[in-house]
């Protein structure tokens, strides 16, 4: 029977939990890296042995990229600081907000703070800087959302690992076809609430919190922005409001189901005044048609009286063939669904304010 692995990357460490295959009964490592923040985990499969990443931010020796290959028993860093900014652009790393594995071998995609996107070519033991979006003439103008300016989604094509999706806060949604020489905005259709009527639907500007690639389209996405929920059926061409159905268009997660088209899965927060669930009810909501309905999951097992956003990268889906779904909150509870969202469970509670989590099948 094969094993799962959960990780809960939180503003004071990570944790590690393991599970067979049913997800029921969980055993727990922790903290690893305490006292640091950990905002990015990776689970990399694709030559045998299972690679962790976890990018944390220590308030003492700063930003650094950790691995393991014994899933989490010992942990190296990035030797000499790898993931770090040349001297010549005057930046300085603050966080890696994302991990992503790439389409071929050994490429790793990190997303950082300040708005950059790093390339691994060797499992995330170096980076190189992607000068090309470094460089891009629209950087001048990107600024800083809530949470600072990073960039959170970066989404390699399935099929063609010259093609990558990149997005950040505040600047919206960006895409190479030549494997990073080029990038042109892509944010049609996206609203920017927050600026004036007649210059809501900018180029770029957009404040995107998290966008999913669905699992059979590869060029259907699904976006959750600051004030709105969207699709495209082209590859981020033209986005078209999908919220209709939602009980509000603002959040920050968005999850496709890791084998099923047109299915995806949002938690809704009552708007950024107050950013906690509608009515303080912790509901994960599905669409399986692409958008067109979203229904509430959790009822009468999801708690009432729930005051806790869940974060950008804090909901995320397993690959077992019956998915799993996960998310965390910013009290600290980790909550499990073994079957897709027909039943839920609370598998960890009492931690830091979770920022990541991130699960996988092994075996």
């Amino acid at each position: 029977m094969s094993r799962t692995l959960l990780m809960v990357g939180t503003r004071k460490g990570l944790w590690l939990g393991t599970s067979d295959e049913a997800r029921t009964d969980w055993s727990w490592t922790g903290p690893h890296f305490p006292m640091e923040e950990v905002y990015s985990v990776m689970v990399d499969k694709r030559s045998g042995t299972p690679r962790l990443l976890a990018g944390s931010s220590s308030s003492w020796l700063g930003p650094q990229v950790w691995r393991s290959d014994d899933l989490g028993e010992t942990w190296d860093e990035t030797p000499n600081g790898a993931l770090r900014f040349p001297e010549d652009t005057g930046a300085a790393l603050a966080r890696v907000w994302q991990l992503q594995p790439g389409v071929d071998d050994d490429v790793v995609w990190a997303g950082t703070e300040p708005g950059a996107v790093f390339r691994s070519t060797d499992r995330g033991e170096s980076f190189e800087l992607v000068r090309s979006l470094w460089d891009h003439p629209h950087r001048s103008e990107w600024t800083e959302g809530y949470g600072g300016q990073a960039f959170h989604t970066v989404l390699p094509h399935p099929q063609d690992g010259k093609r990558v999706l990149a997005a950040l806060s505040t600047g919206g949604v960006y895409v190479t076809a030549d494997g990073g020489e080029s990038w042109d905005p892509s944010n049609a259709g996206i609203k920017a609430e927050f600026l004036p009527e007649d210059r809501q639907f900018p180029e770029f500007g957009q404040c995107v919190h998290k966008v999913a690639r669905d699992a059979v389209d590869p060029e259907r996405l699904y976006l959750q922005n600051h004030g709105g929920v969207y699709r495209s059926d082209d590859g981020g061409g033209s986005w078209q409001d999908i919220a209709a159905t939602l009980p509000t268009d603002f959040g920050f997660a968005m999850v496709a189901h890791p084998h099923r088209g047109d299915t995806a899965y949002n938690f809704p927060i009552d708007g950024a005044e107050g950013r906690w669930p509608v009515e303080g009810r912790a509901r994960v909501y599905r669409t399986t048609d692409a958008g067109g309905a979203w229904e509430a999951l959790g009822d009468g097992q999801l708690p009432d009286g729930y005051y806790a956003a869940v974060m950008r990268d804090a909901m995320c889906a397993d690959d077992h063939d019956a998915a799993g779904l996960y998310f965390g909150g910013r009290n600290g509870a980790v909550w499990c669904s073994p079957d897709e969202g027909a039943t839920w469970q609370e598998v960890h509670r009492d931690l830091p304010d979770v920022l990541v989590v991130r699960a996988a099948r092994l075996g």
